[in-house]
């Protein structure tokens, strides 16, 4: 099966979760700039989801870039990590009003996790399709990078019952991580 429908049909997933993050932020009923204190921890948390899906985009895009052909298997597993996704809208909305509160933290994180861990999968049934000696599994290597993610998630999701702020700060950790894109995919692609 060809890859081509998965990526138009991820791409406006993607697309939609950002809008439908942007038209969370409500405007401020005051006209002045002092009236966006009120907002500003929503805008940040905006910013940080922002980056997450940018981040989950912009991998999402290579590993496909990478591979040939999909699956049923394959199709299911990007429809999980699509559903996980699909909840940062809400996720960013609860911390962005509740910015200190220990459950929207860890509410937050297990979002990230889970879409970590269903992004682990979708690539590891990508790299079974196309076998251990392809572009794709050549590249991935062993993943130290996502690993620790999903590593670093966890702790900031216990974190976030005592300590909220730091558990914060991991998230923003992680994403600073994937920030700069991973070229491992485009390196053996352009070899």
């Amino acid at each position: 099966m060809s890859k081509g429908r998965v990526e138009a049909f991820s791409d406006g997933v993607f697309a939609v979760i950002i809008t439908i993050m942007v038209l969370e932020m409500k405007v401020p009923a005051q006209s002045s700039f002092a009236a966006l204190r009120s907002v500003f921890p929503v805008f940040l948390t905006y910013v940080v989801s922002f980056v997450y899906v940018g981040i989950y985009w912009n991998n999402h895009h290579h590993l496909l870039h990478a591979s040939q052909h999909v699956s049923g298997g394959i199709l299911w597993a990007n429809l999980h990590l699509l559903f996980w996704l699909s909840l940062v809208p809400f996720a960013t909305a609860w911390v962005g009003v509740n910015v200190s509160v220990p459950a929207p933290i860890a509410l937050y994180g297990a979002v990230l996790l889970c879409a970590g861990v269903a992004y682990y999968i979708l690539e590891q049934l990508l790299i079974r399709r196309h076998g251990q000696d392809s572009t794709l599994a050549l590249a991935v290597g062993r993943d130290r990078k996502g690993l620790l993610s999903v590593v670093l998630y966890a702790v900031a999701i216990v974190l976030a019952f005592a300590h909220p702020r730091i558990a914060c700060c991991l998230y923003i950790l992680v994403a600073v991580m994937w920030l700069i894109p991973d070229r491992r995919i485009e390196k053996y692609l352009h070899n």
